[in-house]
């Protein structure tokens, strides 16, 4: 894929094609004022329901998935923002095409690699299952067996992602992006770029906490300022303030609340493993048993549900991209070849 050259590309850039599709100056009219409004109060909602009340849902698996959530819809909002203004994109500048185009693949990326670190930890899971199936059970041979996968599983999570890790510089390549671009003489496109701007820091945010939880480090978050003048601004403060400040904050920083609830059980069986069942012990061996299973069964589902938004998220980035290849294509805008070079491998 071919790269602009400039430093520092304004993340979703989109240039000047607004010159023609609106009348002179960028004073805006009640019904764009009204359009992004609408826009920016249900970011602003959003935002507020991210904010869990309860400090111990923040990197469960349950939060991640409302924030994934949340992340489509307001992608799907501003593909609808889009086409309610009816910008065309006829008189898009070709390096605008070719940021837009990179930007784009960058989050196709940053979604693979959430999808192998979710594919990785289920994977993990299978290791969790012999652990069960052998302590169904209990004998020396057995506890063996279990002791082995119990250590495998250890190992497995414990490795390091090298796709997250990489996902985490794309990250701070977007963070050097987000200033808004300068639109004149088109109320149109000062909306949309009012409106884009919500997108990118939303995104940038859920992302890098996205990468923190994956990577166990909280040396991933991103603190991003906000300007008071967007309706949604004191809402994003709130919740980047509560989310980033309780990840910091804690103590032994883990990747995932499900995840730890199953290391808990884990350790708390391995020494009886080890040593042996006493027959005092058999109930409280037994119940070890009962935890871990049930821990393993609440990880596999957010797993589950997790992966089906992300590879939503994906579909959404993906067809976004689609659509404005074909209106380039069907509008002759821009040379084959440059589409050709910013084909998804």
């Amino acid at each position: 894929m071919s790269r602009p050259q400039e430093p520092h590309q304004p993340f979703f850039h989109f240039g000047n094609p607004f010159r023609k599709s609106s009348a002179k100056g960028s004073h805006l009219s009640r019904k764009l004022h009204s359009q992004l409004n609408t826009f920016e109060e249900t970011l602003a909602e959003r935002l507020r329901k991210l904010n869990p009340k309860d400090k111990n849902d923040i990197l469960s698996l349950s939060w991640m998935k409302s924030a994934m959530e949340s992340l489509c819809n307001t992608h799907n909002d501003i593909k609808a923002l889009i086409t309610d203004l009816e910008l065309p994109v006829s008189d898009w500048d070709e390096k605008w095409i070719d940021v837009y185009l990179d930007i784009s693949v960058n989050l196709l990326d940053i979604c693979i690699a959430f999808s192998s670190e979710l594919s990785r930890l289920n994977q993990g899971n299978l290791l969790l299952q012999c652990v069960l199936h052998n302590l169904e059970s209990p004998s020396s041979k057995v506890f063996i067996r279990a002791r082995s996968s119990l250590d495998s599983w250890r190992q497995h999570i414990s490795s390091k992602n090298p796709r997250v890790e990489n996902c985490c510089t794309i990250l701070g390549k977007l963070v050097a992006s987000l200033d808004l671009p300068k639109v004149k003489n088109s109320a149109k496109g000062k909306v949309l770029m009012c409106a884009m701007y919500g997108v990118k820091v939303q995104t940038v945010f859920i992302c890098s906490v996205f990468a923190a939880a994956f990577s166990g480090s909280a040396s991933k978050l991103f603190d991003l300022p906000v300007a008071e003048k967007y309706k949604w601004a004191h809402d994003f403060t709130c919740l980047q303030s509560s989310i980033n400040g309780e990840i910091r904050n804690s103590s032994g920083f883990t990747v995932l609340k499900e995840l730890e609830a199953v290391g808990t059980s884990a350790n708390k069986l391995y020494p009886m493993m080890q040593d042996g069942v006493d027959p005092v012990e058999v109930e409280a061996f037994q119940n070890s048993v009962s935890d871990l299973g049930k821990g393993a069964e609440k990880l596999l589902q957010g797993l589950d549900l997790l992966t089906k938004e992300v590879d939503g998220f994906f579909q959404i980035v993906l067809t976004g991209r689609d659509a404005l290849l074909g209106n380039l294509r069907s509008n002759g805008t821009v040379s084959d070849s440059v589409l050709e070079g910013n084909v998804v491998q």
